[in-house]
This record gives structure tokens, sequence and C-alpha cells, in this order.
């Protein structure tokens, strides 16, 4: 009980926020105010919370879509098809989970800038498609994947593309489900990397525009909150909705 308290207290904390003038939450006031209408108010017209709202969704549905489609594919791959290098290859992939994402800025910013890709939402979607750990995560779980049916389809006549797409996908959702909430969250999330390839106020994403809120010499918390509780919104939803899902598929059930 404690623990649950505790984990829902950040919650609770940010939507008494919005409802309280900065002063009053600096203070540390854990009830709810009258200011929600103000901060509400404020926030959009300090700065265009719904067009980085549209970014930040647009992005985070082609990420997650391409991104699914491309890890499981090489996924599925690694465990169904013979090769005598998918064991090394699979081992630069593993090593490459352990390069800190500021080692790769400088050259990515590099190589983004020569291919004209910088303020661009391009330079966002590449990089984030190829997951080494969903490729990793989808590998795993096509190892229950029935071989049985696997073979009964070829001798049907079936070829790859179809099994993989009218029998694998369908019954490896959960699995999908899983790394789409663990896809969306994270390019839900993306920060550092949008901070410095992009650089137009319009194509802004909800993280960068939340950051600006907070910052200045005198932020005003109350307007950051209301900004903090609309970012927070779309990845609650898409887990809960995804829940049962979600721990199907990271215990590795297949239906």
């Amino acid at each position: 009980m404690t623990l649950s308290l505790l984990c829902v207290f950040p919650f609770y904390w940010m939507i008494v926020g919005m409802t309280n003038s900065s002063a009053d939450i600096t203070m540390g006031k854990l009830t709810f105010g009258n200011k929600l209408a103000e901060n509400v108010t404020n926030a959009f017209n300090y700065s265009n919370l719904w067009r980085a709202f549209g970014n930040s969704l647009l992005l985070a549905v082609i990420v997650t879509g391409i991104g699914l489609l491309i890890c499981s594919i090489a996924g599925y791959a690694f465990v169904v098809f013979p090769s005598r290098g998918k064991e090394i290859l699979f081992l630069a992939l593993i090593a490459s989970m352990m390069v800190p994402f500021a080692a790769k800025i400088i050259p990515m910013f590099r190589m983004f800038s020569k291919m004209g890709l910088l303020n661009n939402y391009l330079a966002i979607i590449l990089p984030a498609i190829g997951s080494p750990f969903l490729i990793f995560f989808f590998k795993q779980n096509a190892y229950s994947f029935p071989k049985d049916t696997l073979e009964a389809a070829r001798m049907d006549g079936l070829n790859e593309y179809q099994i993989f797409f009218k029998i694998f996908m369908p019954m490896m959702k959960s699995t999908y489900a899983a790394a789409g909430i663990f896809m969306f969250m994270a390019s839900w999330n993306y920060y550092m990397w949008p901070l410095i390839a992009l650089q137009s106020d319009t194509k802004f994403t909800l993280p960068l525009v939340v950051a600006n809120l907070a910052s200045g010499f005198t932020p005003d918390y109350g307007m950051t909150m209301v900004g903090i509780v609309l970012s927070t919104l779309p990845t609650i939803i898409v887990f809960f909705t995804l829940q049962k899902s979600f721990v199907e598929g990271m215990t590795g059930s297949v239906k």
C-alpha cells in the first residue's frame, strides 16, 4: 500500500500543481487551488502546445509503426533463417546497445548535416526505427513461435512474406503490443536528439516546448504543470489500453 501511494504521489502532485499558482507550488501546497483556468490559458498563450502535441504524436506514430515492422522482421529473420554470420551480426548489434548516446551525438550531427536533413523529421525518425533492444526482444520471443506451424505453412505453399504477415504477426500480437508501448513511450519522450536536430519552433516536439515553459529566471510552475500533464496523458492512455497485452508480451506469450 505504501509503495502504491509513493508511485501515485507524483501524478497527484502534478495534477494538483496545475491548479495552483507558482508561489503555492514552490511552498509545497498539496491541495487543489483555483488557478487551473489561468494556468491553462497562460500555457497555451505562451507557447503553441497543440502544435507541439501534434508534432510529437505524428513522430511517435510513424516511429512506432515503422520501427515495429523493421525490428520484428529482423528478430524473426535471426531465428528462422539459417546463416553462418548471423551470430556475429547479433553480437555486434548487442554491443551497439552499450555505446552511450552522448558518444553518438557528434557523428549523427555530422552525418545528417551532410545529408541536409537537419531540421527535418527524417533526422528524428531514421535513428529511432532500428532499435537494437527491440530486435533482441523480437528475436527472443520468436523462439516461442511454433516450428510445426512454420513448416506446415511452407508445405501449404505460403512464401516467407505470407508466413510473416499472415501467421507470425497475428500469433505474436502480444509481443507487438509490448514492443509498441516501449517504442511509443521512447519516441514520445525523446528529448536530447530532437533538441539538437530540430532548429525551427514550428517543428518542436512537446518535450522541447514543455522544457521551454520551465526556462527563464522566474518560471511559472503552474503553467509548466499544464504542459507536463498534457505530455503525460498519451503515454498513460496507451499503456492502460494495452496493459494486458503488454504483460503477455513481456512473458513471451503466443496467441
